[in-house]
Order: structure tokens, then sequence, then C-alpha cells
């Protein structure tokens, strides 16, 4: 069985064992390294023989899709899909399967880390300390502030149980409503707008989708308390970028720490401000996670192998509605 994987940057250190644990199973593998694979026609190229393709953020795409007439099952080594055209591989009958939940820790752990690095302008101060200027900056305590979550799915969900350990008060917003969770981790469901206009950090960690892109645009920024901070784990395009400089230019809200952008690297250098903080979408990756997700992805590959129900399958209810099975 022929193996496409494009190999994110965050496998780089482990992909030659997931590798091998796939020959292991009988699987030919090819790779795509990350810089190989930004150029779409080198997927297009590599994958005409492939029944597996395994992606981190190289698109499977309708062209891609159609560039391999056996293919039969797409893995995305992550949760979110965006990245997939999964009407499509429905259509074509093919299996999509991702990882949910086996980076959740390793974002959320972030998210409070950029909380608390914005709050008290770390980077900037550790910048200025090494650079010889002895200046000492009034930041912001977490406890007592309101912490507003776009998004209280899994990751939602431990961010907002961390943020408790804090003494942060907790409110939601997002289409999935989990009420037993939000009650166990005293968390309340609100309105758009008062999740908006209520919370001094307003944190992003809910999915892309084609009805939220660029949620939080100017106007949405505009409801935002002067003194609040946006932060975005999830996915760059429910911000919109300029809008969101420009605000931070004039200081219409506290600042923002960003781990994900729009286009990933951005094409344009990022602004140089005090009150914006960036890395470079590192959210779901640590040493921890990315075995964990490894480990689902080469079971999920041997139990394809096998005829073996899958686990975290996608699109298995609309492939059974699609093809009558």
């Amino acid at each position: 069985m022929n193996v496409l994987f494009c190999v994110g940057k965050s496998y780089f250190p482990i992909y030659p064992s997931i590798v091998r644990r796939l020959e292991a199973l009988g699987a030919h593998v090819t790779c795509l390294m990350y810089d190989q694979a930004r150029d779409k026609q080198n997927i297009v190229r590599a994958i005409g023989g492939a029944a597996v393709y395994i992606t981190a953020v190289a698109p499977a795409d309708r062209e891609v899709i159609d560039a391999a007439p056996g293919l039969k099952y797409i893995l995305k080594t992550g949760t979110g899909l965006d990245n997939v055209d999964i009407e499509y591989a429905t259509e074509k009958g093919i299996l999509v399967s991702n990882a949910p939940g086996e980076n959740a820790m390793s974002v959320a752990e972030l998210a409070i880390g950029l909380m608390v690095a914005i709050s008290r302008q770390i980077p900037q101060l550790d910048r200025q300390t090494k650079e010889g200027t002895w200046f000492h900056s009034n930041g912001f305590e977490l406890n007592g502030k309101t912490l507003g979550i776009i998004g209280f799915g899994t990751i939602g969900q431990k961010i907002a149980k961390i943020a408790g350990a804090f003494g942060m008060h907790r409110i939601a917003y997002g289409a999935y409503r989990d009420d037993d969770a939000a009650a166990r981790l005293n968390t309340r469901f609100v309105t758009l707008d008062q999740v908006l206009s209520d919370s001094d950090y307003l944190m992003i960690s809910t999915a892309l989708r084609k009805t939220n892109y660029h949620l939080i645009d100017a106007e949405a920024l505009k409801k935002m308390k002067p003194s609040a901070f946006l932060i975005n784990i999830s996915r760059g395009a429910l911000t919109d970028e300029q809008a969101l400089f420009q605000a931070l230019r004039k200081k219409a809200i506290g600042g923002a720490a960003l781990d994900v952008f729009e286009q990933e690297p951005p094409e344009e250098p990022l602004p140089c401000l005090d009150n914006l903080i960036t890395t470079p979408h590192i959210g779901g990756t640590t040493e921890e996670s990315v075995e964990r997700v490894a480990q689902v992805t080469i079971d999920n590959i041997r139990r394809f192998m096998h005829g073996e129900p899958l686990n975290h399958l996608a699109n298995g209810n609309e492939l059974k509605k699609a093809h009558h099975i």
C-alpha cells in the first residue's frame, strides 16, 4: 500500500520513526517535507499512486484528490480540517480522519502562557533587559478578570479549567454548547456581543468555517473594551488581521497575542508593536502531543489495512448517506 506523507514542521524530529513504523505494517511511504509541500504541484505529482494521504497543513483539496485516482483515506495529523475538502472526499468515497483532542492540552497551555505574556509584557521586557535597559512596567493580573472563550470544545474547556486556577471569571460563545461542561467549569454561555463587550481577555479557540471567516473584524473590535486583550490560538482567518493591526496601532484595545495567521508564514512582515506578541503556530506542537498524534495516525492506518473501524472518522455518516451503505 502506497502512502504519501506530507511532513509538517513539528514532525521533523520524529518522522523517520513514523515512517519505520508504517513500513513495518507493510506500507511504502513517500515523504514530502514542509517546504516541498508548500508548492501544491509537488503534491499533485507525488500523490498519483497513493492509497493513503497523511497531511498536517498541506492541502487535500479537489485538485489534489483528483490527482490520486486510487486514494482511499486521508489522515489529518491534528484537529482542524479546514485544509481538507471533506465534501468532495466524501463524494469520491474517501475516508477522512483527524486526531481531535490529542494536542488540546498543548494548545491550552500556550493560550494561558500567551495571556500571561501579553499581560506582563514578558517578551518586550526580556528584549529590553538583554539590551541593557532596566525598565519597570506595571502589568495586569489574571485574577478576577473575565475570560471570554469563543469556541467551547475540547480546547476551550481545557483553557477554562486552567483559567479557573487563576481565579478568572469565564464566559463562552459558540455554536457548540456543552452545558454540562460549562456548569462543571463554572462557565456561562453568552451572546457574541456579550463575549466581545464583557471580556478582559478574548480567546479564540473555535474551528474555522465559511460562516465565521473574519469573525473578529473591525466592527467586532469596536465592541471590545479599550483595555481588552485578544488571543488567537485557532486559525488566523478567524481574525481580520489588518483591522486588528489598525486597532493595535490606535490602541483601541489593550493588545493581542497571535499564534496563527491567515497566511503562514505571513506574506508581509508583521508590525513591530509593543502591544502585539506572536508565535509561529506552535500551539499544538509539543514533544508529547506530536507523539500522541503520531500514534493515532499509525494505529488508524493499521486499522485501515486490516478493515477495522477507524478512530476519529470525520465523514463516516456522510459516506454512508452518500453511498447508501
